[in-house]
């Protein structure tokens, strides 16, 4: 996607602004929205070209969880060794959102590269983030792999439901703002 600089500035606010908004609660209620941080990252890939904001992204995602932790409340439980397992998760989002960008065409073949890369991306995250904590935490007496299997299938639904939805209202914002080119498309 060419984009101006300007353009992937303004995203790059826009995606920062909404990963403060979402990810300072940690929790999804009818007052705040889920963490859109794996979208986000995701999009990040897509969208941004200059590498280095990758890793501003990771080190803004620390400082909102530090302010969150700190000044309101939030439980620090997930704050653990295991926390640096969240460089890579993240990492392996930006990676797919990078590959989708390589292989986006304005079309509804494009679909299927936007579902496989983000889920390719979504499993490694999980696998990473949640696999980090259950393994590395310390928060669990004797962690097996026959224990944390079941945990994925528990909780990487509920993730993979956030990540689709924000997914899905970026592609809408992206056809809304770009219709001259999915109209040439269909």
């Amino acid at each position: 996607m060419n984009l101006t600089t300007r353009q992937q500035i303004n995203i790059g606010l826009i995606l920062t602004l909404i990963m403060a908004f979402t990810r300072s609660h940690h929790w999804s209620t009818l007052h705040a929205l889920p963490d859109a941080s794996w979208a986000i990252f995701f999009l990040v890939g897509v969208y941004l070209r200059p590498l280095w904001i990758m890793p501003s992204l990771i080190a803004a995602a620390m400082v909102i969880d530090y302010v969150a932790i700190t000044k309101f409340g939030v439980s620090d439980f997930c704050v653990s060794p295991a926390y640096w397992l969240l460089i890579p998760a993240y990492a392996s989002l930006f990676v797919a959102g990078r590959v989708y960008a390589a292989h986006h065409r304005v079309g509804l073949s494009a679909l299927l590269w936007l579902a496989g890369t983000a889920l390719v991306g979504a499993v490694a995250a999980e696998l990473l983030s949640s696999g980090g904590f259950y393994f590395f935490s310390g928060r669990f007496a004797e962690p097996t792999l026959a224990e944390f299997v079941p945990r994925f299938f528990k909780y990487f639904p509920s993730m993979l439901t956030s990540f689709a939805f924000y997914l899905g209202v970026a592609a809408v914002v992206h056809v809304l703002v770009k219709p001259e080119q999915v109209k040439h498309a269909i």
